[in-house]
């Protein structure tokens, strides 16, 4: 499997556990602006980008499923058969810093961030937070996870994931009582720019998770 990338392991026992995940035919260099970012906001955190661990068929970098003849038929098949690996290497850095799901959060960009949504889809919480940048799932969810906050970000001109996937995703969690923020970015297309980070720091460090306002007796979070 190809190396993974640690922008940041506190010397003392880590709080939390950010694990990020590229796109098909990405490496994990890709997201380390990000990670940087997320480890200067959150200095107790373990921030690492994580390698996809196949080699893409694109011909550079790499993937957790090929895209060759991708289709609305065969993508939930293909991610299917990936996710074990997929939840093995999020158990494993688990383990390794000593933290638990809820303390973890899964941010995937594009391919990445299909894997960490179909991921809350198991019956098994993985992190108490996935973050979707420019994502989907592969088919529309069936349950809104219990103790997972998702937050999607879109550019409205993504051209490879168009944003409606996110729009559609959103709207059945909210029917499903999920917990969610979803942010669709005019004139921004499949990337990761500045104003991307800005917002999902807002997001990260702004919104109570419902499962901490519910646990306090609370039906609404609490006014500012």
């Amino acid at each position: 499997m190809p190396a993974s990338i640690t922008v940041q392991m506190p010397a003392s026992a880590p709080r939390q556990l950010f694990l990020l995940f590229h796109g098909v035919g990405g490496a994990p260099q890709n997201l380390v602006p990000l990670g940087q970012r997320l480890a200067l906001e959150f200095p107790q955190a373990a921030v690492v980008c994580v390698a996809g661990p196949e080699a893409s068929d694109l011909g550079a970098g790499f993937q957790w499923f090929s895209v060759q003849g991708i289709s609305e038929d065969n993508r939930a098949q293909r991610i299917a058969d990936t996710m074990p690996r997929f939840v093995a290497t999020v158990r494993g850095w688990q383990q390794r810093t000593g933290l638990t799901d809820v303390e973890t959060a899964l941010v995937g960009f594009s391919q990445g961030a299909i894997m960490a949504l179909e991921s809350t889809q198991l019956g098994e919480s993985l992190a108490g937070r996935v973050v979707a940048l420019s994502g989907r799932f592969a088919q529309l969810p069936q349950q809104a996870p219990a103790t997972t906050t998702l937050h999607f970000i879109h550019g409205k001109n993504d051209e490879v994931v168009p944003y409606g996937h996110t729009v559609a995703a959103a709207e059945r969690l909210v029917r499903l009582g999920g917990d969610i923020t979803a942010d669709v970015i005019p004139f921004l297309g499949h990337t990761v720019n500045e104003e991307v980070v800005e917002l999902l720091v807002e997001r990260l460090k702004g919104h109570i998770p419902k499962r901490i306002w519910e646990q306090a007796g609370q039906s609404a979070p609490p006014q500012p």
